[in-house]
């Protein structure tokens, strides 16, 4: 298909196949920016995660909320609303902490998902977008061929055809607009839950060394280091000369 057999059907498809292109490019800057929004965030999340944990072992409150402070990630949002759950019912154990946890997870969830509701609905409308043009563009080859036979013209079935395989044209773009938007949202909706079962399971780990570290748990003693198997000593005796 040439150029100007693109602009052909351009200038064929009018507002429907207009709305349909721009459907398609809101579907492509959307699949972008989730991309470079979700990049990484698995990664950085885990990396979080272990050193928080890591301070928290140790019984070091303090340093593993200051880890959280200075990370950007998702998952520091989550340990911080724990942090400060802690701070406020410290007395009372931490109580609270799994659901402040918990409805943070959920926020960021939301946030994660942020825009996605536009390909679910792109994907869901452009095929009645295209095939509203498909008719529309049937109904007006009729209407032209309804308009020469009165005015005394031969019409014949090759002018509507013509007609028909043009107004087919804004069908198939939404269709193809539709799989596009389809294959982004199914695509970020995989990738999501991923993350969503890997948020909950750093989650779940940093409430339970919270809690023990609010309950005054002792941290655990860090191994010693243990000495090589050596081959034993043979024991030394003088001789004397007789």
């Amino acid at each position: 298909m040439s150029l100007n057999d693109i602009l052909h059907y351009l200038r064929l498809g009018g507002v429907t196949l207009a709305l349909l292109i721009f459907a398609s490019v809101i579907a492509l800057v959307v699949a972008i920016e989730r991309l470079i929004a979700l990049w990484g965030v698995s990664e950085r999340s885990r990396t979080l995660g272990e050193t928080v944990n890591k301070h928290l072992l140790r019984g070091d409150v303090a340093a593993a909320r200051t880890a959280a402070e200075r990370s950007d990630t998702v998952a520091a949002d989550i340990f911080l609303a724990g942090f400060d759950r802690l701070e406020r019912t410290r007395a009372n154990g931490g109580a609270g902490v799994e659901a402040a946890v918990e409805r943070e997870r959920a926020q960021v969830g939301l946030k994660l998902r942020r825009n996605l509701w536009m390909l679910a609905t792109i994907g869901s409308i452009t095929p009645f977008v295209g095939l509203f043009g498909t008719v529309a563009g049937i109904m007006r080859s009729f209407k032209d061929l309804g308009l020469d036979v009165e005015s005394g013209g031969s019409g014949g079935s090759a002018a509507v055809m013509t007609g028909i395989s043009e107004a087919l044209v804004a069908t198939a773009v939404g269709i193809l607009v539709a799989v596009q938007a389809m294959l982004f949202y199914n695509y970020f909706q995989a990738r999501l839950s991923r993350v969503l079962v890997e948020l909950r399971l750093l989650g779940d780990e940093f409430v339970e060394l919270l809690k023990e570290r609010a309950s005054g748990a002792p941290p655990p003693p860090e191994p010693t280091p243990t000495r090589e198997s050596q081959p034993p000593a043979v024991p030394r005796t003088d001789a004397k000369l007789a």
